[in-house]
């Protein structure tokens, strides 16, 4: 019985002995008096039992069935054991039918001791740049080295760009490292298939600007340095090159690295998973027909 409800029991026994009128009770119990007149009918024919809720200890008709619950425990801990659940619920929805929302998943794995990929850490304030107001005022882009295909491969470099506007992934590639190579594959790569855009936002890598303090007679009598290669084909192509002073100023490319880490590395190892068990049926098959023969 519930504290309300043992409350209603006490309100109704003194109704009863005379102690207290219906109407003054139907306020302490915080119901219309008609709803105090059938509880106290129910109660005088049937006793305290019938202040209880009918539902009381039975099933919800929309529960997940306990098979379904332990199908999906059992996948987040096999399979999908490096997807977070954002994309473990995909995954279910998609590839293996179940359709829950990614709350009821979340509630699953942490009540099975099953811990979030990531920590989630207190969110650092800082001024917000507006967005530019149309597609092709501006491009963000950036390398990103990391071991993109797994702990036991050598790092390299994925080179990607968006739009500021839209976050529109625009291009993105592997690549050995990050350097001007990579930058004028890039910048061939989003002129040949979305046109010229008016400025690029970067970061202060040697590749895009100058960070010696070689100057030579001719930048002296200048006053400025020569751009670096990747500086110059931008000049020559009228894009405006604007600099980042921190992370944080590019943090929309910034957190599509983060996304792609998360979510390539835990398909990469969903493919490993389903190669090695091909791999591993096709071996006992070709044993099978060696027996056989």
């Amino acid at each position: 019985m519930s504290q309300t409800e043992r409350q209603r029991y006490h309100v109704l026994e003194m109704v009863i002995s005379g102690r207290l009128t219906l109407k003054k009770g139907c306020h302490i119990m915080g119901i219309s008096y008609r709803q105090a007149k059938r509880l106290k009918k129910r109660f005088e024919d049937c006793g305290a039992a019938e202040l209880i809720h009918g539902n009381r200890g039975r099933a919800s008709p929309h529960a997940m069935a306990p098979a379904t619950r332990e199908a999906i425990i059992r996948l987040s801990e096999q399979i999908y054991a490096d997807f977070n659940d954002t994309h473990f619920t995909e995954k279910l929805n998609e590839v293996e039918k179940i359709n829950v929302s990614r709350e009821t998943v979340r509630r699953l794995r942490r009540s099975n001791g099953i811990k979030p990929k990531r920590r989630r850490r207190a969110k650092k304030h800082y001024k917000r740049r507006p967005r530019k107001a149309q597609e092709g005022m501006m491009v963000l882009w950036d390398g990103s080295p990391h071991r993109w295909f797994g702990d036991d491969q050598q790092p390299c470099c994925m080179m990607a760009a968006i739009d500021d506007a839209t976050s529109t992934l625009l291009e993105a590639f592997f690549i050995e490292y990050e350097g001007s190579f990579a930058y004028l594959k890039l910048l061939e790569a989003i002129v040949t298939s979305h046109g010229i855009p008016a400025s690029v936002y970067q970061d202060q890598h040697s590749a895009l600007r100058r960070n010696d303090d070689n100057w030579s007679l001719q930048e002296q009598l200048a006053g400025k340095q020569d751009p670096t290669q990747v500086g110059l084909a931008l000049a020559s192509l009228g894009i405006r090159a604007i600099f980042a002073l921190s992370p944080q100023g590019k943090g929309r490319v910034e957190r599509l690295f983060g996304i792609l880490q998360d979510r390539l590395m835990a398909e990469m190892s969903l493919w490993k998973i389903k190669t090695f068990k091909e791999a591993m049926a096709s071996t006992i098959m070709c044993s099978q027909m060696r027996c056989n023969g």
